[in-house]
């Protein structure tokens, strides 16, 4: 029979270092912690082959003395925990195994001295053994050096990366911090190369934009919003400046990055009917909630955390998004103007003609336009039982006018933002004159926008409440669990349509769906529906998927590519998208309009 023992404390240690140290990265992100945690205003990291011969982090912050050098790489050791109240975490971090557990896998020296100190000192460990302790030189602040991190441990040193690798994920872990704390400076350098630097008490809108994308300082709108004692703030990218990976969401909790699952759904959420599948929003968050509110001792790296009320942090979220996402009018984020330019770009005709030079980022494309408040009456209402080709009718027919020459009131119809409709191209785009340059126009792109906000706004929120009784009545298996889920939120899911009963421990019973889903999947709509409770507390998913269909149906119904448009159409559509909320974009995160400006048109030609 196997005998119950006590494990030595250097096996309790590298065991402990299991949990918490799992590559370079994850020591570099707890030391810099404890940095932060330290009232540093400046940290200086230097990390050499990735992470994986030499990670040194230096704070300016309060120090330690000796005796608390010593206690410090002691397990359970911490200054970070003032009471037992452990569910009143304010620090980043607070666990105590973090320094004995790298120790333990590494050579660690602790070079520190308080600011009152008249001098420093330092100690070393060696994979759990005391090698030097004694006095040293050292400015007030904190410096710890880890060197051959798993030397001794080879069974976990080749599960380790290339330096490459590791490299990107220290610069990954710094980078979040950095954005994370704007009042503090930060420097990383890499094998003797500096690769970042930021200025302390910088503004977070400039910190966000220089360490995640520099095109979100005019491709992003500021999110500020609060909602029962909770605060949202960041920058969120357009949907036009999208990604087609996840690796450029930042999101943190109380000022801690997190990689949760609740929050990144919300964002898919907020971003549901205006991104393609395959595309993903381009944003940093940073949420703030009192902190009894979330448990941030979840995981042993604190990379994830528990919400006690997950639904009011997802409609939070969702909604703080949307707003300020429509708050951006029909400002869209365009294509570098070196990029929207390279195919103009012609040999001058004379030596003494120099070619032009390209024009810098930003310049080309006009953005942040007010939709105009007067000269055109909102639009009508979507009655119940008209046609699609009788809605393409109303939008179009705006203003109700014969078609005219495009130059008459031109100089009136110049002060739009999208100016006034010169030509069209390939029957597809729409060439418009403005003030301050050209502007081409995406005509089912834009159209397609257009129709899916008129939807959802004349009547579609009422046309979604309908209920579709079943013929005959579906039932559909699920876990126990999954329909305790589903029983719960059976008056919140009848508010949209759809009716369901309990049937049995392990069934639901169907009797109606929204009647906008038309002819869908009662089995795999339920299950989805009852898997997103199961994750997120919520039935927004449904929403989402109500979204989708319209979004469908408003592509099908708007002005198809190569449709001939007569003037007083092509001006109905520009003055429409002015004032319609995200008309930036198409359904699937598409740009549906660029700008030319005058200036931009005139080096082309030589002429500036």
């Amino acid at each position: 029979m196997p005998t119950i023992r006590r494990l030595p404390e250097h096996l309790v240690n590298r065991i402990a270092a299991g949990e918490v140290v799992e590559r370079p990265a994850s020591a570099l992100k707890e030391l810099v912690e404890n940095a932060i945690d330290a009232g540093s205003t400046q940290i200086t990291v230097r990390i050499a082959s990735g992470g994986l011969d030499m990670i040194e982090v230096t704070d300016d912050g309060c120090g330690m003395g000796p005796n608390e050098i010593a206690l410090a790489l002691e397990r359970h050791a911490t200054s970070k925990l003032p009471d037992e109240h452990i569910e009143q975490v304010v620090t980043l971090g607070f666990r105590g195994e973090a320094l004995p557990s790298i120790a333990s896998v590494a050579r660690l020296t602790i070079e520190s001295r308080p600011l009152d100190a008249e001098a420093g000192w330092k100690r070393a460990v060696d994979h759990g053994e005391l090698v030097a302790d004694g006095p040293a030189a050292f400015p007030p602040g904190t410096r710890i050096r880890v060197e051959q991190l798993f030397g001794k441990v080879p069974a976990r040193r080749k599960f380790l990366r290339s330096a490459r690798s590791e490299y990107a994920a220290c610069l990954d872990a710094v980078r979040r911090l950095a954005m994370a704390r704007p009042d503090l400076g930060f420097v990383l350098e890499h094998d003797g190369r500096r690769v970042l630097a930021v200025q302390p008490r910088e503004e977070l809108a400039a910190r966000v934009a220089r360490l995640v994308a520099r095109e979100l300082a005019e491709d992003g709108v500021l999110i500020e919003a609060e909602r029962g004692g909770g605060r949202l703030t960041g920058v969120a990218g357009l949907p036009t400046f999208n990604r087609g990976v996840a690796d450029h969401q930042y999101l943190f909790v109380n000022g801690r990055p997190v990689k949760d699952r609740l929050l990144a759904g919300a964002v898919r959420g907020a971003y549901a009917d205006m991104l393609a599948r395959d595309r993903h929003a381009v944003l940093a968050l940073f949420l703030e909630i009192p902190p009894e509110e979330v448990d941030v001792n979840v995981h042993p790296a604190k990379t994830e955390v528990r919400f006690r009320d997950p639904a009011f942090v997802r409609g939070f979220l969702v909604g703080a998004l949307r707003h300020a996402l429509d708050s951006a009018g029909g400002k869209s984020a365009q294509p570098p103007a070196r990029d929207a330019m390279a195919m103009w770009q012609v040999e001058p005709v004379s030596p003494s003609v120099s070619e032009p030079a390209p024009p810098s980022l930003g310049s080309l494309f006009a953005r942040n336009y007010a939709a105009p408040r007067a000269r055109l009456e909102s639009g009508g209402v979507l009655e119940q039982g008209s046609s699609w080709r009788a809605f393409e009718a109303e939008v179009m027919a705006e203003p109700a006018a014969k078609a005219e020459p495009a130059s008459q009131h031109a100089e009136e119809a110049l002060c739009y933002p999208l100016g006034v409709a010169r030509g069209q191209v390939a029957g597809t785009y729409i060439v418009a004159e403005a003030e301050d340059g050209l502007v081409i126009v995406d005509q089912h792109a834009a159209h397609e926008r257009l129709v899916l906000e008129r939807l959802k706004a004349a009547g579609a929120g009422d046309a979604m409440a309908r209920s579709q009784a079943l013929l005959l009545p579906e039932v559909v298996e699920l876990e126990e669990t999954a329909c305790d889920a589903l029983e719960d939120k059976v008056a919140d899911l009848a508010r949209i349509g759809l009716a369901l009963e309990r049937f049995g421990p392990a069934a639901i019973l169907v009797r109606a769906i929204p009647a906008a889903l038309g002819k869908s999947d009662v089995q795999a709509l339920v299950r989805d529906i009852a898997d997103d409770l199961a994750k997120n507390g919520d039935a927004l998913l449904l929403g989402e998927k109500l979204d989708l269909v319209l979004a469908t149906m408003a592509c099908h119904g708007s002005v198809r590519a190569g449709r001939s448009l007569s003037v007083a159409e092509m001006n109905a559509l520009l003055r429409e998208m002015e004032r319609t909320p995200r008309s930036g974009q198409c359904n699937h995160g598409r740009p549906t309009w660029v700008k030319l400006a005058h200036k931009d048109i005139e080096k082309l030609f030589g002429r500036k």
